[in-house]
């Protein structure tokens, strides 16, 4: 098969074979994104994976040895699995860095607010998003609530069909000659985006029925928000687009499209010579801080953690380690929209259905926040997609000047390693519901399946 092919799309390139291998991979990453629907859920269900697949937690080995798979669980909300290789930990890594946190809205520590008998949930969006495209949209609320007395609360409302859910309100055309004349980023502001909770009560406010309502269902007292963090995301889940289904809408493809793929290449990977570690982040959207984000210590501490099992705890070795490891920073990356073609530059556009995408770089303007990976590794990376038959592309995001972005690549540059971002291309990134092409997802799985087994 011919990898890199900007004529014909994967689906035209696979065979029968694969297209049905396309399909089966497909239903299984529909059936995780809608169980992993947060970064909690997401780490929980990545654990419950691993687990059954022989991976144990790194405190559970007094030494390791090939063919060890173990794994990592920082802080309930992001995680890592590895597993060891036959040269020394020291001798570099396969890494593959995806991130599990996606956009949305997340209530404020005191969110229950009352107006003229309507109550409504206080938010703050989380991320890049398009403030216009949250309202009037079902919405469900997803989190954890610690009480006063330190118990734990799971909070899950809109997921089942018998739930209700939540909107957000928009004004009638009828009145909206003043909101039309606004710019689309100002005819929805921040303190708008406010969900409706409720509006029957037998007293004069109604606020006091609805924290009524939460205590007798969860125990939950108003002052119990200020140590909670409770989530609002689309109340829908995946479906298969179009005539020919071969494309998945759904919230949360950034990025979990990279993370499911990089969870099924690790779990189905040959153990090679080089040790193969899936890192799955929170706080990417965020500028990967705070200690379950990239910038913090946890994934270096856990290579630390690694050696001092094979016998080196210098830090020298650490430092040897991510020089000598090679890393795919697994984040999606724009497709051409042909109805938003002014946005993208045709020539060095991925496009929806042409395989795994390879970015250069990503950043803004003059490559400001880029990785901006060397042409040896580029080089390295090709012959090994060309050499597994993965179908594969390269872009950017959008047009010179046009915005950008960034991803974890650069970050992990930083600590020495051979970094480059490789990623599925998808439309609507970041908004409620985006949408990738099955061949891209499944094309993403073969690649970074290949990386981790290649030498």
């Amino acid at each position: 098969m011919k990898t890199f092919d900007r004529e014909n799309s994967v689906w035209a390139r696979f065979s029968e074979e694969q297209r049905l291998e396309m399909e089966e991979y497909s239903k299984k990453y529909r059936h995780f994104l809608d169980t992993a629907r947060t970064e909690r859920l997401a780490n929980k269900e990545i654990i419950r994976q691993a687990e059954t697949a022989g991976f144990k937690p790194l405190h559970d080995y007094a030494t390791l040895k090939a063919g060890d798979k173990v794994y990592w669980n920082q802080k309930g909300k992001s995680v890592i699995l590895a597993v060891i290789g036959t040269e020394p930990v020291a001798q570099g890594m396969k890494i593959v860095g995806s991130h599990i946190d996606c956009p949305r809205l997340d209530l404020k520590a005191m969110p229950v607010a009352e107006k003229n008998g309507i109550v409504y949930f206080k938010t703050h969006y989380y991320g890049g998003l398009l403030k216009y495209q949250w309202v009037c949209l079902p919405l469900s609320l997803i989190g954890v609530v610690y009480t006063a007395d330190g118990r734990r609360i799971d909070v899950s409302i809109g997921e089942d069909p018998d739930d209700p859910v939540f909107f957000i309100n928009d004004l009638l055309p009828h009145l909206g000659k003043d909101q039309a004349a606004k710019k689309l980023s100002e005819a929805i502001s921040g303190e708008m985006l406010m969900p409706l909770v409720g509006t029957n009560s037998e007293e004069e406010k109604t606020k006091p029925a609805v924290l009524e309502l939460l205590k007798k269902k969860y125990g939950i007292e108003e002052e119990d928000f200020a140590s909670a963090e409770l989530e609002i995301i689309p109340a829908i889940k995946s479906r298969d687009v179009g005539l020919d289904r071969s494309m998945i809408m759904s919230h949360g493809h950034d990025d979990r499209v990279c993370s499911y793929g990089n969870l099924a290449a690790i779990l189905t990977a040959h153990a090679g010579t080089k040790t193969q570690v899936a890192l799955f982040a929170d706080k990417e959207e965020i500028g990967s801080v705070g200690n379950t984000g990239v910038h913090s210590a946890f994934f270096p501490d856990f290579v630390a953690e690694l050696l001092a099992l094979q016998g080196h705890t210098e830090e020298l070795w650490l430092r040897r380690t991510m020089r000598n490891s090679q890393v795919l920073s697994a984040d999606v990356c724009a497709a051409l929209d042909p109805v938003f073609a002014d946005a993208y530059e045709e020539t060095n556009a991925a496009r929806l259905g042409y395989g795994i995408c390879l970015c250069k770089y990503t950043g803004a303007r003059g490559k400001a926040g880029s990785n901006d990976a060397n042409a040896e590794f580029l080089s390295q990376v090709r012959q090994i997609f060309n050499a597994a038959d993965v179908p594969w592309q390269i872009g950017e995001l959008g047009k010179v000047d046009q915005g950008g972005g960034g991803t974890i690549a650069y970050i992990m540059a930083d600590w020495g390693c051979d970094v480059v971002d490789c990623g599925v291309a998808m439309h609507s990134m970041h908004a409620p519901l985006e949408i990738v092409a099955k061949s891209d997802a499944y094309s993403g799985y073969l690649a970074y399946k290949a990386f981790f087994e290649s030498k």
